[in-house]
């Protein structure tokens, strides 16, 4: 098993990774933007729908700190769902002043149909990964994530 990297070398080693980062997001932003055609839904809010998706019914502050973006854009993106039938309020038995936000069969059958046809376009990315490169990969970025906490997101 490899040494933990000294700090001086795994800041210029994470820099790196921020670097191809940021790139990464930009490109696959506007390829999922291109992919939602048919569906007509914006990234705001294929990202509101695919976070029900995955956790279920959530509420618009809660889904603000999943996505580590301000709980007023959330809103807007939930308006903006809500408005095509894709999701719906519902009461909340654990607050009552905080809705539950969760999906409508419509929104169901939209963010399924969507992730489907990501994971068919993903399929093609090839370079022979193996699953423990993709956990390495997952658990670097998370750390890095959570170094980031502190960050205020609005």
């Amino acid at each position: 098993m490899e040494s933990p990297l000294p700090p001086d070398e795994l800041g210029r080693r994470l820099t790196e990774v921020y670097d191809a980062v940021g790139p990464l997001y930009r490109r696959a932003q506007r390829l999922v933007e291109q992919g939602l055609a048919p569906e007509r839904i914006s990234v705001g809010v294929r990202a509101v729908l695919a976070l029900l998706h995955r956790g279920g019914p959530m509420t618009v502050p809660q889904m603000g700190r999943a996505q580590s973006i301000s709980r007023q854009f959330v809103q807007r993106m939930v308006n903006d769902a809500a408005a095509r039938g894709l999701v719906e309020s519902v009461p909340n038995p654990a607050h009552r002043r905080s809705s539950l936000i969760r999906l409508t069969d419509e929104g169901r059958s939209v963010i399924t149909a969507v992730v489907d046809r990501e994971h068919r376009m993903l399929r093609e990315v090839g370079g022979d990964l193996t699953d423990t490169e993709v956990t390495a990969c997952l658990r670097v970025l998370g750390v890095m994530l959570t170094a980031l906490d502190h960050v205020d997101v609005g």
